[in-house]
């Protein structure tokens, strides 16, 4: 399998959404929520476990927990009637001007 773009990953998890439109927005935020979660668990555990040494297995691990949470971004933008090139491309121009700015390590939106 070739590389993929966001416009690509979107159309796919648009067609494997199959949760109830009644539940739109709601449902994929629940999940990214969850998932998140999930990463974050096991990253702990790494440090709990592990003494922070990340194994080739926990990597393995962690990549899938990340595709999830791509997914229901994904799935969240598709409901919100957002475009993930539009959101990505959104993201690098604000880091890019904060960096330019000197204020990429504040905090808030205003910087």
């Amino acid at each position: 399998m070739g590389q993929m773009t966001f416009e690509e990953f979107q159309e796919i998890s648009a067609e494997t959404a199959i949760y109830s439109k009644q539940w739109s927005t709601m449902y994929p935020a629940l999940g990214l929520a969850g998932e998140a979660g999930e990463v974050c668990n096991k990253v702990k555990k790494i440090f709990r476990d592990d003494d922070g040494y990340l194994t080739d297995e926990v990597r393995e691990s962690l990549a899938k927990e990340l595709g999830d949470v791509l997914w229901y971004i994904s799935a969240l933008a598709t409901d919100l009637d957002l475009n993930l090139d539009d959101i990505a491309r959104g993201n690098r121009d604000k880091l890019a001007s904060r960096h330019k700015r000197g204020v990429i390590g504040g905090s808030g939106d205003n910087r």
